[in-house]
């Protein structure tokens, strides 16, 4: 499905970036990935099987990173068809007001404008190689609806998605595909995070969740694995601007295409009588 496809994963170094990182080299793609562990990027490019993947460290937080891993991927894989925008940070978990302030802003530093400066990158190689392109960002918890006590994530990841369908409407002219996803709730280290701040900052709910998740197995990373694989081939040609969730949106039909069509399906919009 990706045979000759040269992609770039940020957030590789484990859970769903390093999954997605090993179903894209099954599927023939040439793969950068990124995290700021070392360690845990070696032991991705093993999971992945070791051949045609390449990791850079970097903090997705700081721009000059960012122009340093584009630098870095551009080089070794000699050009670029797919961005995945998956590194991300949970941030502050509690009432607003009582989250550390800087906590909260450095959320928005690699949540949100972390993965605006690697879009910008993505858009000008793509330009610049005058090819179609791909980008795929992940959005999150919070984003459609409110999620109180985690305001900082929530706030950010809705952001994320308003910019995606911005850049898609600019950049359609071009051939370069711009879509968020919602992966849904998986078993990762993000997830643990909620459990280790008690039901009293995470609130009864998420709490609920995630300690329920955990219980559970990683099989829950292949659906959006299976999605970002989908939007990162030809298969997905013209789908641009939208939200699609990994669970529920019926992408892996035939008639997603056609769907799609609707200018206001899967996308951030008032509901109104």
């Amino acid at each position: 499905m990706l045979k000759g496809k040269k992609a770039l994963i940020t957030g590789a170094g484990r859970g769903l970036g390093r999954y997605t990182a090993e179903v894209f080299i099954m599927n023939h793609a040439s793969v950068v990935i990124c995290s700021r562990s070392e360690e845990e990027l070696k032991a991705s490019v093993t999971a992945a099987g070791g051949e045609n993947i390449y990791y850079c460290t970097a903090d997705m937080g700081k721009t000059e990173d960012i122009d340093r891993l584009y630098d870095f991927a551009l080089d070794k894989l000699d050009g670029l068809d797919i961005v995945v925008n998956n590194a991300g940070i949970q941030g502050p978990i509690g009432r607003f007001e009582e989250n550390d302030w800087e906590e909260w802003l450095n959320v928005f530093d690699v949540n949100l404008f972390g993965t605006a400066y690697s879009m910008r990158r993505a858009i000008g190689v793509f330009k610049d190689q005058n090819s179609r392109g791909k980008i795929i960002n992940l959005s999150g918890g919070g984003a459609t609806s409110s999620r109180p006590n985690f305001s900082g994530y929530a706030t950010a990841k809705c952001a994320l998605v308003r910019l995606t369908e911005v850049l898609a409407d600019e950049n359609r002219e071009f051939g370069i595909d711009i879509n968020a996803i919602a992966p849904g709730v998986m078993n990762t280290d993000m997830l643990k995070l909620i459990t280790a701040a008690g039901k009293e900052k995470s609130g009864e709910r998420e709490y609920g969740i995630a300690a329920g998740q955990i219980e559970g197995d990683l099989t829950s990373l292949k659906k959006p694995a299976q999605l970002i694989t989908f939007l990162a081939s030809d298969r997905s040609d013209g789908i641009s601007g939208k939200l699609i969730s990994a669970v529920w949106d019926g992408w892996d039909k035939d008639d997603f295409k056609e769907i799609c069509a609707d200018k206001d399906i899967f996308t951030l919009r008032r509901t109104i009588e």
